[in-house]
């Protein structure tokens, strides 16, 4: 499982920034809880909130197909994938509440990864 620890640490020093960027806004604009009608803040929130949404199953799914057998170039494409991905996103989103090169990308990115990692996982264990 060292590959998915590799991804995991990665995405786990992503989310401590997202984080950092979420309670440096709270503490600069006083607000203990939910976003206090900022929008810098709300952005913050929803950045972080997003890479929640949607890391944790990518590592699972990769982590299991680990476990399974995939042959590690598939797991560090779809692990680097992964995390460029997420950066791109959290880039994209943190810079602009509208389209963006890197929202756009990061959000397409992810879901295709997510859409071969599940397919594999789903043919994997019907074989």
């Amino acid at each position: 499982m060292s590959i998915t620890l590799l991804y995991a640490g990665m995405l786990a020093v992503l989310l401590l920034a997202l984080s950092w960027n979420v309670v440096r806004f709270r503490r600069r604009l006083r607000v203990g809880l939910g976003d206090g009608g900022h929008p810098e803040l709300q952005r913050a929130i929803r950045v972080h909130g997003n890479f929640l949404e949607y890391a944790p199953l990518g590592l699972i799914l990769l982590g299991l197909l680990e476990a399974d057998g995939l042959p590690a170039g598939w797991l560090h494409l779809a692990g680097a994938s992964l995390v460029i991905c997420r950066l791109l996103h959290a880039f994209g989103l943190s810079g602009s509440d509208g389209t963006s090169f890197g929202r756009f990308v990061g959000t397409l990115g992810t879901w295709i990864v997510l859409a071969a990692l599940a397919v594999t996982a789903i043919a994997r264990a019907l074989i």
